[in-house]
């Protein structure tokens, strides 16, 4: 969990990202820059309880370090000029990086891309959407099948200039029932490796300990059972599985 001084300490208002469908803020505690997103800032939705995005943010935060992979950025509750709610710490991308992409369809390479759909961009030219073929990308892939995210756009992937890569915006994860929405479908029926099974292993064990104590401050005594329960299937099956039910596969918009 962050430092007392990042619980405490005043959080200062720097600016808004007017894109975000929430209030989201840009901030800072002391030499730390954060994003700040007030839970009474939070639109209701038809889907998902009001009122508690926030702890679902914090949550997918903790089965992240769970997992071992250190994909989603340090997120934690606290007070802010508008009231609790999240606040997370800011993550300076490489512009020069896309780890999701749009491109034409007949110019994907052969290795390194993973193809996911194609579609029609306004001139009617066929774009395939893809994204990149790497352990960090399908670690983050991982973390949504167990979290059962519903949102993962292409935005929400931000790329290091490491090679790190974060994953954000996690309010619509474990939900009891199965809402798994992303662009990062490439790996559909490819195993996991033993590495990944592991960390999915870390996560179950957590859940009978810390974790699931933390976690049932978040969320609800089913959403934590489902999250088990997904855990239990994906080491059952040992593969990344592939859209299923009525809802779409994909979020809308993909960026």
């Amino acid at each position: 969990m962050p430092a007392p001084d990042l619980v405490t300490a005043e959080l200062t208002l720097t600016g808004r990202i007017t894109t975000a469908s929430n209030a989201t803020f840009l901030g800072s505690i002391g030499d730390a820059a954060v994003v700040y997103k007030p839970i009474r800032g939070e639109k209701p939705l038809w889907d998902f309880p009001d009122g508690n995005l926030a702890h679902r943010e914090v949550a997918a935060y903790l089965v992240s370090e769970a997992l071992g992979w250190s994909i989603v950025p340090r997120t934690w509750l606290r007070e802010g000029p508008f009231g609790d709610g999240m606040v997370q710490l800011w993550q300076e991308t490489d512009p020069e990086q896309d780890a999701v992409d749009l491109m034409p369809a007949d110019e994907v390479p052969e290795t390194g891309w993973k193809h996911v759909l194609d579609g029609q961009d306004e001139e009617g030219r066929i774009v395939a959407l893809v994204h990149e073929d790497t352990a960090a990308l399908r670690r983050m892939a991982v973390l949504d099948v167990i979290a059962n995210n519903a949102d993962r756009k292409g935005d929400h992937v931000l790329e290091m200039a490491d090679g790190h890569r974060y994953g954000v915006d996690h309010g619509l994860t474990f939900h009891s029932d199965h809402k798994l929405r992303t662009v990062l479908w490439g790996w559909v029926g490819e195993k996991l490796s033993g590495e990944e099974l592991d960390g999915v292993g870390r996560v179950s064990e957590g859940l009978k300990g810390e974790l699931g104590r933390n976690l049932a401050e978040l969320l609800t005594a089913e959403e934590i059972s489902s999250l088990a329960a997904r855990c239990a299937a994906l080491r059952a099956v040992g593969r990344f599985p592939g859209p299923r039910g009525e809802m779409p596969a994909v979020p809308w918009p993909l960026f």
